[in-house]
């Protein structure tokens, strides 16, 4: 089994952590799914478990990743954190820093805004079979509005960086001229 490494600790925490996180509210409703987790004290976890865990934590990170897409994007797009245009023939040799960016903060970004919607979705599961809780709405709130907060952050530092890396010195030298630096 291959280590947590700076090379796939985006991708864990951009698509599995949400995945398994709905993986997990939809434990209280599917002895199937319950018996993957072991979640019970009768089983313990299994080989075969852990591989349709994580199969299954990846396949649902996608789906509440297109989700993120279709509702958080464009929410935070319609309040403020615009796109910006990226010429990619401009990116050159700079693709080594372009990756660097998505791993630091976009990856980021896709796991505080698919929580958004992941916990919420993994709560209302778990509230269907053991009923209403607070304490756990509370918590959950909470979590949905820090992680909301965070993905703005993320997003707008995100394309602030990706923009950065298509500047090149020369336009960098035109703008310094504009405002009167140089």
């Amino acid at each position: 089994m291959k280590d947590v490494t700076s090379d796939n600790f985006g991708l864990l925490i951009a698509y599995v952590l949400p995945g398994f996180t709905v993986l997990w509210g939809l434990s209280f409703v599917s002895t199937t799914v319950q018996s993957w987790i072991g979640a019970t004290d009768l089983d313990s976890p299994t080989i075969a478990g852990f591989l349709y865990v994580t199969v299954a934590s990846v396949g649902l990170g996608m789906t509440v990743n297109a989700m993120r897409w279709l509702v958080i994007d464009r929410i935070h797009h319609q309040t403020g954190i615009r796109p910006p245009e990226w010429d990619f023939s401009r990116l050159g040799e700079r693709v080594a820093a372009f990756q660097v960016v998505v791993d630091h903060q976009y990856r980021h970004y896709q796991f505080y805004a698919t929580s958004v919607l992941a916990l919420p979705i993994a709560q209302l599961f778990r509230w269907s079979a053991i009923g209403f809780r607070l304490l756990e709405f509370i918590v959950t709130l909470s979590l949905v509005a820090l992680f909301f907060a965070g993905s703005r952050d993320t997003l707008r530092k995100y394309y602030s960086r990706i923009s950065g890396l298509f500047r090149d010195s020369t336009d960098s030298q035109e703008r310094l001229v504009q405002i009167g630096a140089l």
